[in-house]
């Protein structure tokens, strides 16, 4: 059988959905991304040429001005910016965005800045995850913490809850 392009679309389609199987309403978003805000926010353009502003779940990543939230945007950036995307979503924020897990080729964009270190695993909404996803991001945090690798270098690093609390 010969893989076409619409062929292997569908597999990766097939793929997320699967991974997202708790989530039995799921949508899917495919589109470009155009910006990225900071290391858990993006913007979608869709095919229809309509923007999608779009908020990682299951991870926090450290703000602007808060240490590492810098490095954590570039980061991301370099995960994202101007490639396709697919999300997978079931509801959104009260700023409207939609909450979503991301994926650039099948890899889980989330996951990658926790292993990296720039994010933290998001427990306040633990709930909205897969079981799987919840396991596979806490260990991916505790990796990441145990071998100090990017904000896990600070001796106590302030969760981005906690400083948004004292702005």
């Amino acid at each position: 059988m010969k893989l076409n392009h619409l062929t292997i679309s569908r597999a990766l389609l097939l793929g997320i959905m699967l991974s997202c199987s708790q989530h039995l309403f799921a949508e899917l978003l495919h589109g470009l991304v155009v910006k990225v805000s900071d290391g858990d926010t993006i913007t979608v353009l869709d095919g229809k040429r309509q923007q999608h502003r779009i908020r990682l779940g299951g991870i926090d990543a450290p703000e602007r001005g808060q240490a590492f939230g810098q490095v954590s945007r570039a980061n991301m950036a370099d995960l994202v910016f101007e490639k396709s995307v697919s999300v997978s979503w079931n509801k959104r924020d009260r700023y409207g965005r939609i909450i979503g897990k991301v994926f650039v080729r099948g890899e889980d964009v989330g996951l990658a800045q926790i292993r990296q270190g720039l994010a933290w695993h998001y427990k306040h909404f633990i709930k909205d995850q897969t079981p799987e996803d919840q396991k596979i991001y806490a260990i991916a945090e505790l990796a990441a913490r145990s071998t100090k690798t990017g904000l896990w270098q600070q001796a106590n690093p302030e969760a981005p809850w906690d400083f948004r609390r004292k702005r």
